[in-house]
């Protein structure tokens, strides 16, 4: 599935409705190769970007765009088995034109060659609002248009799963167990059988991954699990070996304190409890002699003895692996976070490649190095500012009006051309009258 549009508002630092917009603009690059191998051609009219850069000031609420998908994704996926997932809404608290108001989320996007439009209207107790358009050919068709309890409208034949389900109401019930007001229309349908067209929608959306850059337990344990399937396995060694970082293989084995000797079961025990059994990741690297040739492999635990860079680039490559081979977008906070630039950058040209058919990534970031003009198109550029009233607002370079296809997006950034850059304090007064007062 591709990605078009992400539209949310009233959520975390966003007042407004704003929209992560991956179509790509009718724009020439310097580089006439950058058009190519940056751009998806879904088809003679709609083109969409492979990638998306985001960039702005300390808690000026870049991360808070990663955490309304989250939000969106896991309101779709749960909605019907979990009664208070919609707690992970968060209004816009700042204005008392929002703070009672519902939060707005909305996603155009494509699955074999058509185009959905799906949305929804929701507070922490109750959905408000709940929409779902197709554009088979030309026209947009409403397949339902939902208001509070109400399917207003529908449409009986491109979308018979929801009026086989409208049918099943009961008119005099005051309540209804398959239909509650905290549960999604979709997300219920796609719960009985015949609701092929709505499980497929699902499945797609929650299909696409969402990364915290700072990682975390469970994906240190998923690409532990991936490397017991042979392609996976190649495919992470072969990343990692491409990152320069000296390892030549993985290995895991399943063990517990005992199986080491004296000498490393204190460090083997700061990995796991002494009584428990698991499965322990353990690099190998090469081992040389005194004349600097390779006598040995030597192994080491992964977690005790490789850098905090290296283990991100490991638990980053199965999602890689997964993005590129089966074209699911891959949305990465935090994306330069222990990473030399350079091993951003290459991450970046992956998806911005002819041999990526249609696999996108949206990063968020402040490596500056990548805002260039040979990587980046300016419609792959976002920036996320705050204004006085404490409101996050999201826009693209391709917004600015005289920027040529050649400019130093980097240096004009930097300099504040763009905004989306913090107002910094006179920090040696820190020196004058703190430390040394």
């Amino acid at each position: 599935m591709n990605i078009q549009e992400f539209s949310f508002g009233n959520f975390r630092s966003f007042k407004d409705i704003n929209t992560l917009n991956l179509s790509a603009a009718k724009i020439k690059s310097k580089d006439k190769k950058i058009d190519i191998n940056n751009v998806i051609n879904q088809n003679d009219n709609i083109s969409l970007l492979k990638s998306k850069a985001i960039y702005g000031a300390n808690a000026s609420g870049k991360s808070n765009i990663a955490k309304a998908l989250v939000t969106f994704i896991r309101i779709i996926n749960s909605s019907v088995k979990d009664e208070k997932v919609l707690y992970l809404i968060d209004s816009f608290k700042l204005s008392t034109e929002t703070e009672n108001e519902p939060s707005f989320f909305q996603m155009i996007f494509w699955i074999n060659g058509i185009k959905y439009r799906y949305g929804f209207e929701a507070n922490d107790k109750s959905i408000s609002a709940e929409w779902l358009y197709s554009t088979p050919n030309q026209r947009e068709l409403p397949l339902f248009i939902r208001e509070q309890q109400e399917i207003i409208e529908i449409d009986k034949t491109n979308y018979l799963e929801g009026f086989k389900l409208v049918s099943l109401f009961s008119e005099d019930s005051n309540e209804n167990e398959i239909f509650r007001d905290n549960s999604l229309f979709l997300s219920t349908v796609a719960s009985f059988g015949f609701g092929k067209l709505s499980k497929e929608l699902i499945e797609s959306i929650s299909s696409i991954t969402v990364i915290s850059g700072l990682g975390h337990q469970g994906m240190y344990k998923i690409a532990g699990d991936a490397i017991n399937d042979v392609n996976k396995k190649k495919y992470i060694i072969d990343f990692l070996k491409n990152g320069d970082i000296g390892i030549i293989d993985i290995e895991s084995v399943e063990i517990t304190p005992d199986n080491f000797s004296d000498n490393s079961k204190d460090e083997i025990k700061k990995v796991f409890k002494e009584d428990e059994k698991k499965k322990l990741l353990l690099s190998i690297r090469k081992k040389f002699d005194d004349k600097k040739e390779v006598i040995e492999n030597a192994s080491f635990p992964f977690r005790l003895y490789e850098s905090e860079g290296t283990q991100k680039l490991f638990e980053l490559s199965p999602f890689i692996y997964g993005s590129l081979k089966n074209n699911i977008p891959i949305i990465i906070d935090e994306f330069d976070a222990r990473f030399h630039p350079l091993l951003t950058k290459k991450i970046i040209e992956l998806y911005n490649n002819q041999t990526n058919i249609s696999s996108q990534l949206v990063f968020i970031t402040h490596d500056t190095n990548l805002l260039s003009s040979e990587l980046l198109r300016r419609d792959q550029i976002e920036f996320v500012e705050k204004d006085k009233y404490g409101a996050s607002h999201l826009y693209s370079l391709v917004q600015f009006k005289g920027i040529r296809n050649n400019a130093s997006f980097e240096k004009d950034y930097i300099q504040g051309k763009y905004g989306a850059i913090p107002f910094l304090g006179d920090f040696n007064k820190l020196i004058n009258g703190g430390i040394n007062a």
